[in-house]
């Protein structure tokens, strides 16, 4: 299971901790498959929970394949799951969206 990550530091910081390093591998780690990503770009673009069942024609993917893709995206923190009878429905953390925005600042260290 991929633990939630909690504490992250810009990529350009003057320097990581080894926690923060592995926090943010962590989060890289769970974004490192073109599906996952498709499926936040999907529930970013969507405004609301997204049931799971939406995933399989447009990702072209078995239901145990997005099964497995949101529970590794809920398991890094990014996703939160909301059980409406036998549906699951999916949207984003609002502390992931900020999360990423922290991780990916670069504005300090390049050029």
């Amino acid at each position: 299971m991929i633990e939630v990550v909690e504490c992250c530091a810009p990529l350009g910081a003057p320097t990581l901790s080894e926690t923060e390093a592995e926090a943010t591998a962590e989060l890289f780690k769970a974004l490192g498959d073109p599906a996952r990503v498709r499926i936040v770009n999907l529930i970013a673009s969507a405004g609301e929970p997204v049931c799971a069942c939406e995933f399989n024609g447009t990702l072209g993917l078995s239901q145990p394949t997005v099964s497995h893709h949101l529970k590794r995206l809920t398991d890094a923190g990014l996703l939160e799951r909301e059980q409406h009878g036998k549906w699951a429905y999916f949207s984003l953390r609002p502390d992931a969206v900020e999360k990423l925005a922290v991780v990916a600042d670069l504005k300090e260290a390049c050029c």
